[in-house]
């Protein structure tokens, strides 16, 4: 039995776990914006070094070295008890393959979602057949646009205006849902100013406050980065 991962916690806390098998530069992309925005991460790598190295970048990522295509030393890392594992290794496709399959497949694994990367159309395509939720293909700028996806669900698009500002895109977060623009006063309570509100290609273009908010409504909001975060993420 896993003696460091115990989940104890809420189904909250639960949904908000992620390991991550394989630090290269994706994988370790993803680990360190996960660990930015708050959210708990197991790294998996069978290299001590590379363990080493993302741990001296970030001491609050927890790592682990761990063969990926043992489903037993899988288990015992905690990895099986996570809602969401990203295998971010390709190469070799056995092992990528092998590592989805036991997240996925194993009788015991309580993992909601596997997130899979992959370097072809036929990768893909394995990954696929044997579980994996989501396909991505490799780049360092998509493992910290994946890390940011997973620990902020309702974000759509973002730009970036310079090292500090950004322009989001974002789906109204059930917590703003039947409320007024007024009554949310963003401006106040987030630092963040309303660009636009309103169903998908039928957006408001500087709302009144009056704008009422609805379920599956998008927001087009500015801020800082830190402002941006702080907003509701479902």
């Amino acid at each position: 039995m896993n003696q460091w991962w115990q989940w104890q916690g809420s189904e909250d806390r639960f949904e908000d776990s992620f390991a991550v098998i394989g630090v290269g530069r994706f994988g370790s992309a993803v680990c360190k914006t996960l660990a930015s925005a708050g959210a708990d991460v197991l790294a998996i790598d069978r290299s001590q070094r590379a363990i080493d190295e993302l741990r001296q970048a970030d001491p609050g990522i927890e790592g682990r070295v761990v063969d990926c295509t043992d489903e037993e030393a899988l288990r015992a890392s905690g990895v099986l008890d996570l809602g969401t594992v990203v295998v971010a290794i390709s190469e070799p496709l056995a092992v990528s393959i092998t590592a989805t399959l036991i997240a996925k497949d194993s009788s015991d694994s309580r993992v909601k979602q596997v997130i899979a990367r992959a370097t072809s159309d036929l990768h893909e395509k394995m990954l696929r057949r044997v579980g994996a939720d989501r396909v991505v293909f490799p780049s360092k700028m998509q493992g910290e646009r994946l890390g940011l996806e997973l620990v902020r669900p309702n974000l759509l698009e973002r730009l970036r205006l310079d090292d500090r500002n950004s322009i989001e895109e974002i789906k109204v977060p059930r917590a703003f849902v039947g409320h007024s623009l007024r009554d949310i006063n963003l401006r106040k309570n987030y630092n963040v100013s309303v660009l636009a509100a309103g169903p998908r290609n039928q957006l408001t273009v500087n709302p009144p406050a009056s704008h009422v908010l609805n379920e599956g409504e998008l927001l087009v909001v500015m801020g800082t980065s830190t402002a941006l975060e702080a907003l509701p993420s479902n």
